[in-house]
């Protein structure tokens, strides 16, 4: 039975997130007090002690959950058969693989939290949840707002089936809610974010973020990882470089990730860190599989 590891995205975060593990365990101590080191923040008192409005801004939310997520993942001495990560994720489950190290994924995985932070300062947009509809139906929506506003709204999470996150400008965000509304969605709302992920307004963080992964070192990881740009598994470091990049400006294609795991054998899901909101896509995505997590 094929054993696949799920790691969270932004959104998971919570204050004292990790904070009973580094009491209790000194493997997750070692690898949180080394963030500590590599950032030279503090990012031990954000994630245990808050405030939550500064544990919530992009640049510490990314390597926070990040954090959790791998010294969570070290600490059960396991190995995957397959790995895929939520967005931000996809960077917890290159070092479970082993075809990242922890330090230098941290490093980038810290850039990219300032540089996405940034992107939404400087090129203002949001998200917005659809629920309620499917696939094809939210991205007809998307296309409408788009063509009414003449401005870019994209679905940008495939969460789970009838459960969509749409991203892009304002103006466009706002047209397309009101379209699924009157469209039959059960739900469509503005959400809390600092832009507009995982569309062409993260052009920016794209652009920053290119040289210092085109340095990043990648190893052939240990067991296939499955791409958020592409939904499909990889081995390839360069492959895995170039999807790590088109994933800030493209659909994190999370169900059909879900799907094709199932398809490779996967009977197992296991999420590894924060919170349990892959548990919860997962349950509402696979049938006759096993769900579990580490918190």
């Amino acid at each position: 039975m094929s054993k696949a590891y799920l790691f969270p995205g932004q959104g998971s975060q919570s204050v004292g997130m990790g904070k009973d593990h580094y009491d209790a365990d000194p493997v997750f101590a070692e690898y949180v007090d080394k963030a500590n080191d590599i950032l030279g923040i503090d990012l031990k008192e954000i994630m245990f002690e808050g405030p939550e409005d500064t544990l919530r801004q992009t640049e510490y939310t990314q390597p926070a959950i990040f954090v959790h997520s791998v010294a969570l993942f070290k600490t059960l001495g396991e190995k995957p058969d397959m790995v895929a990560g939520h967005s931000l994720g996809e960077f917890s489950a290159l070092v479970a693989c082993g075809a990242v190290s922890f330090e230098e994924a941290l490093k980038v995985v810290r850039r990219r939290g300032e540089l996405m932070q940034k992107a939404g300062t400087d090129n203002p947009g949001t998200m917005a949840a659809v629920i309620g509809m499917d696939d094809e139906a939210v991205e007809k929506v998307c296309a409408d707002a788009t063509e009414a506003t003449g401005k870019e709204v994209i679905a940008a999470n495939y969460n789970c089936p009838g459960q969509l996150v749409i991203s892009g400008y304002l103006e466009a965000v706002e047209k397309a809610v009101e379209l699924a509304k009157e469209n039959g969605a059960r739900m469509a709302k503005l959400l809390p974010v600092s832009g507009a992920f995982h569309s062409s307004l993260m052009q920016d963080a794209y652009d920053g973020l290119k040289d210092q992964l085109e340095k990043l070192e990648i190893n052939t990881p240990e067991c296939p990882i499955y791409s958020n740009f592409t939904a499909k598994a990889t081995s390839d470091p360069e492959e895995i470089r170039s999807n790590l990049l088109d994933q800030l400006l493209n659909p994190v294609r999370w169900t059909q990730t879900l799907l094709n795991m199932k398809d490779s054998g996967a009977e197992e899901y296991v999420e590894c860190g924060p919170g349990k909101v892959l548990q919860g896509l997962v349950k509402r995505t696979l049938k006759d599989v096993t769900i579990s997590g580490h918190q």
